[in-house]
């Protein structure tokens, strides 16, 4: 296993040379970042050159890092990793785009380059609110057709903002403000004295 990431990680240093903005090679797994930039012509070289061969797009979906591990966010807000396979080669490679505006976040799409990435990138576009440019189809694929907000934001309400019904004297489906109030849970506590034998 060594040996093959060894050759996994010269053939991506050969290929992609400073384009690789970090390198992490942890638990038997290599990650790279790239810039949004370069992201396109990254992926095309990624899956066409021979030293690589990454005919799989297997996964793409976008992260909010704004508050990750509960720690402040020192980059950019938003990322699109992607999961990379190379059958002929028998490797893989995780690959992080951070896109470089957090009011606005766009990053090339790779729908041309794989078009398993259709799909992924909608669902990252409609959950998250990333922009992938240059995509033919870019519309929402989980939520509704009149949501507003993308609900898989760190700052997007737990509850929403609208729910929907089906109303009876209308004989159609309404949306109307959210009607959860919040409510605080707090546990029980059973305080007894000398409750299981301690004073």
């Amino acid at each position: 296993m060594t040996q093959k990431l060894d050759n996994l990680q010269a053939a991506l240093e050969a290929v992609l040379g400073g384009r690789i903005k970090q390198f992490k090679r942890d638990r038997g797994e290599i990650a790279i970042t790239v810039a949004a930039a370069d992201w396109a012509e990254v992926a095309t070289q990624l899956r066409d050159d021979s030293r690589l061969r990454f005919e799989q797009l297997i996964d793409l979906c976008g992260m909010d890092m704004s508050a990750y591990k509960d720690e402040p966010n020192d980059r950019a807000r938003y990322v699109v990793v992607s999961h990379l396979l190379s059958v002929s080669l028998n490797w893989r490679l995780r690959v992080k785009v951070f896109a470089p505006d957090d009011d606005l976040p766009v990053v090339p799409s790779v729908t041309p380059i794989w078009s398993s990435a259709n799909w992924f990138e909608r669902e990252a576009f409609d959950l998250y609110g990333i922009i992938f440019e240059g995509h033919a189809d870019l519309r929402r694929i989980l939520t509704d057709y009149g949501f507003i907000g993308h609900p898989m934001r760190k700052d997007f309400p737990v509850s929403g903002h609208v729910e929907m019904r089906y109303d009876a004297e209308t004989r159609r489906v309404v949306y109307q403000p959210v009607t959860i109030e919040p409510r605080e849970i707090t546990p029980r506590v059973i305080r007894e004295d000398n409750y299981g034998g301690l004073q």
